[in-house]
């Protein structure tokens, strides 16, 4: 049996390119051992992350994929259950370890590629990231930067489900009408006003909660505009991925951060993982019952999984950026 798989033909020096990346054939062995299963890939997860992760040649592209399983010898896996596994850029995969996947949710009428979004990972980390991290509180106000993302939209719309006042900032018209329609109180395009011009509208009293998807100098000038005993999560920093050392220039903002005793914490959602299934089954239902709205961008094609990959850096999708197979 032949599958194919992406690898990193070259490696990142800043944006990615389709030269970094290069398609091989690989031989997956049909014989299994008890225990062992083959999928194939349904739909295939995209995101910024996997720009830092990945950096040795000739390694496969790493990432989150909904499976079909086409052959097996394991009890739990029957032929044509759709499952989630760690498989990387890969239209097949023999998993001989078990724990490497494990059952999508139970979504009834939902797409099977929301287990890579909204009900998935990146709806998972906006959950704990505004639940658990800034532990929001009604009344509060709270800003989002890459708002119309497959985490900020998300993050955004629970707090708001909490009662705080919600400030969005995407990169269009198109973004920002969208994350209106989700219920933010404002939307602001970080292309065409400054944070001064947005915050000074929205939120002259300060911010209480800051989720960081961007990092960088946004992050750098969002710090004065915090309240004293703000709260930031830091989840993400694309802004910086495509650097070198991914440091950005100037000094770092630690005398801001003293002055006005911010509490600044990062995360990861895989530090939650004994609790994703309580978690999903909150999201689900505010999926079902329409609390929670969500966007996917869908490219068809395993040959397409490059200029997905890359189209986040241009800020070309809106919501989750899923391939389909």
């Amino acid at each position: 049996m032949k599958g194919k798989k992406w690898i990193l033909a070259v490696k990142f020096k800043g944006e990615p390119a389709p030269s970094n990346f290069k398609l091989i054939e690989e031989d997956i062995d049909e014989n299994l051992n008890t225990g062992e299963v083959i999928c194939e890939a349904v739909y295939l997860s995209v995101d910024p992350y996997m720009r830092v992760i990945v950096n040795d040649v000739n390694e496969v592209m790493k990432g989150e994929q909904v499976a079909r399983v086409i052959k097996t010898k394991h009890s739990d896996f029957r032929v044509g259950s759709l499952v989630l596994g760690q498989f990387g850029w890969r239209n097949l995969t023999k998993v001989s370890d078990p724990s490497m996947i494990r059952p999508i949710p139970e979504l009834g009428e939902l797409s099977p590629s929301l287990a890579l979004g909204s009900l998935g990972m990146t709806g998972l980390t906006a959950y704990y990231g505004v639940l658990d991290v800034l532990k929001v509180k009604a009344g509060e106000t709270f800003v989002v930067n890459a708002a119309a993302g497959a985490v900020g939209s998300v993050a955004g719309q629970i707090a708001k489900l909490k009662g705080c006042k919600v400030i969005g900032f995407a990169g269009s018209k198109e973004k920002c009408d969208l994350i209106k329609e989700y219920g933010f109180d404002y939307a602001f395009n970080y292309k065409e006003v400054t944070l001064e011009q947005a915050l000074s509208e929205a939120a002259p009293e300060g911010v209480d909660c800051y989720f960081d998807n961007v990092g960088g100098e946004f992050t750098n000038n969002m710090l004065s505009f915090m309240k004293t005993k703000g709260r930031i999560a830091i989840c993400g920093s694309i802004s910086t991925y495509g650097m070198e050392d991914r440091q950005p220039t100037g000094s770092l903002p630690y005398l801001t951060i003293n002055r006005k005793t911010l509490t600044v914490q990062a995360f990861l959602v895989y530090h939650y993982s004994a609790e994703w299934p309580d978690a999903l089954k909150e999201m689900i239902q505010w999926v079902k019952e329409g609390k929670i709205k969500y966007r996917e961008t869908i490219t068809d094609g395993f040959d397409k999984m490059v200029d997905a990959f890359i189209g986040l850096f241009k800020g070309t999708n809106m919501g989750k950026a899923v391939v389909k197979c």
